[in-house]
């Protein structure tokens, strides 16, 4: 059950799991699904963490969903992939135990629990041009989920980012954007939005939002309203204080705080971190990130305590990631309530036909169709003159694809421009003048990018010469190349883009079951970690959508399987 309170929970159980992104709440189900006794901590008001806000992808070869979608993959054929792009940045043994965990959890997921998923119908490798990449069948998604069998705990869940949302609330994920886009010219696409927006209405008659949970929203919906009807015991508004071990270096209690109350509540089994990452940790994140950048997209609960704590008790923290950090561009923009809005550009407007993206000399310096965290390491790689670049769109690609914030149509230009987020000329000299770039440089861009547009090719970046970028780009367009198109028509837009993380990637070392290990590499007894507390088996690299989420899965699977087993053990010596 849910307690806002520590004083009314027991004083020990089998499992106590930190942290209630996806990894914690998927840890907790998972030790709860093997018998244990589980409670879950959350030092926010809310569960969910940047899971909530995410896409809810879940990168994942080979599980019972694959076939629906995709031809034959195998084990080897994601190995040899992923071999390419991460090398030795990562141990090829975690590496090897997601393979063979990830299918696994999401079996049990679904057969014990109310999570459901399904396979994108295409959602290519980022690296499609590698062998070993595919097009469909490695990426799931969460089902939608109805918020209204949560009753009263839907307050519980973290609300998406504002501007993902419609109409002040209603949740839409890709196949609502297509219905909603195409509603005018398609009778199933203008029935599939009435309903939306009918289900929409009825609900803000009794909730703040939309009851309607897609994405990374209806992920978390699924794995809380399971850990409920399972009883388990959930704490909001509760840290971690301090992890207590005996003289024999085994995790035995954890030390709660929450409201002034301290609580040491006994351990039997494992004590799982599940803290989100040190994206939001003051002195870590720049010494980690190398990087002044201060614009992170991620929950604000991810200061890296939970790590923290494991390091005073002999964890260390990896350093062999490609970056310590995953990145994506985003645009920045005050809300009218005085918050930061920090919208990541992964999909919908970079890899466009009538889009390019210079730095503040007017060059370009990227192929705008790369993947959000290669693209936004260019940037980090290119220093002063492309944070912020900038995101140029003529008025024909915005009003078929929307720029940022700004939506398809062009709804919510005229606000964009007053204050200051979108930038508009009604000549390229003009536009440049306003960003304060050299007008005939900026020209000279745009007039070499409209020469790859009539031919197709890309001479200096080659942007839409794999799979995964033709994917993202406009294959209805016209144009020798989904990715390109020209840049003609006035008035021309542009927005600034800076580098924000999206989570980080060096974490806690663990070995294949998710055990912490000290600085001799010896597992610390009783201590796990799983999702972006413990390092990335990707090693900091981005080989496809949702390379946090399944790993994430996986190893809270592998953690709670592992803090359980001794606990199977000690039952059968004493029975």
């Amino acid at each position: 059950m849910h307690h806002a309170d520590l004083r009314g929970v027991p004083p020990g159980y089998d499992v106590v799991v930190i942290g209630a992104g996806a990894a914690g709440l998927s840890a907790a189900l998972f030790a709860s699904i093997r018998g244990a006794r589980t409670l879950l901590v959350e030092k926010s008001g809310f569960v969910g963490g940047t899971s909530a806000l995410s896409a809810g992808s879940i990168w994942i070869p080979n599980t019972r969903h694959a076939s629906e979608v995709a031809g034959s993959d195998s084990t080897d054929n994601a190995e040899r992939y992923l071999q390419q792009i991460i090398g030795n940045r990562a141990d090829a043994s975690l590496r090897a135990a997601f393979l063979k965990a990830g299918p696994e959890a999401v079996e049990v997921l679904e057969n014990h629990s109310e999570v459901r998923l399904r396979a994108y119908p295409r959602h290519p490798d980022y690296r499609s041009e590698l062998e070993g990449a595919v097009v469909a069948g490695r990426a799931l998604e969460p089902l939608p989920f109805d918020g209204r069998l949560l009753g009263d705990s839907l307050r519980l869940v973290r609300p998406p980012i504002p501007e993902f949302t419609l109409l002040g609330g209603m949740m839409v994920d890709r196949t609502d954007i297509g219905h909603l886009l195409s509603a005018a010219t398609s009778m199933k696409s203008l029935l599939h939005a009435a309903k939306l927006l009918a289900r929409y209405g009825r609900d803000r008659l009794s909730y703040p939002r939309g009851s309607r949970l897609v994405m990374g929203n209806a992920l978390v919906g699924r794995l809380l309203y399971s850990l409920i009807r399972r009883g388990v015991d959930i704490l909001t508004d509760t840290s971690l204080e301090k992890i207590v071990r005996d003289e024999s270096g085994r995790v035995t209690s954890a030390v709660l705080i929450s409201g002034g109350v301290t609580r040491d509540i006994g351990i039997r089994g494992g004590l799982i971190l599940a803290g989100g990452g040190f994206s939001r940790h003051a002195g870590r994140r720049f010494a980690a990130l190398r990087t002044d950048v201060a614009w992170s997209a991620v929950a604000p609960g991810a200061s890296g305590d939970a790590q923290d704590k494991a390091i005073e008790a002999g964890a260390r923290i990896s350093d062999r990631d490609l970056s310590a950090a995953f990145w994506a561009p985003a645009s920045i923009r005050r809300r009218r309530d005085g918050s930061q809005a920090v919208f990541p550009h992964f999909v919908l407007d970079r890899a466009k036909p009538g889009t390019l993206v210079v730095d503040s000399n007017g060059r370009r310096f990227v192929n705008e169709a790369i993947s959000y965290h290669q693209f936004a390491l260019e940037m980090l790689a290119q220093g002063k003159s492309a944070v912020p670049a900038f995101l140029i769109a003529d008025a024909v690609a915005l009003r078929k694809y929307g720029l940022g914030m700004v939506r398809p149509g062009g709804w919510g230009a005229r606000a964009a421009l007053a204050d200051g987020y979108l930038i508009a000329g009604d000549s390229i000299e003009q536009l440049a003048q306003r960003l304060k770039i050299d007008p005939d440089r900026l020209r000279n861009t745009v007039e070499r990018m409209n020469g790859y547009a009539r031919t197709g090719l890309d001479l200096e970046f080659g942007r839409g010469s794999t799979v995964y970028q033709n994917h993202n780009g406009d294959a209805s367009a016209a144009g020798a190349n989904p990715n390109l198109g020209p840049i003609a028509i006035a008035p021309f837009y542009a927005l600034r883009l800076y580098p924000s993380d999206i989570g980080t990637s060096a974490g806690l070392v663990t070995d294949e079951s998710s055990r912490v290990l000290d600085a001799s590499s010896r597992p610390i007894s009783g201590l796990y970690a799983c999702g972006n507390d413990m390092q990335s088996i990707m090693g900091g690299t981005y080989p496809g959508p949702g390379i946090t989420l399944g790993p994430a899965l996986a190893f809270a699977w592998l953690a709670a399987s592992d803090a359980t087993t001794m606990l199977a053990a000690e039952a059968s010596c004493l029975s």
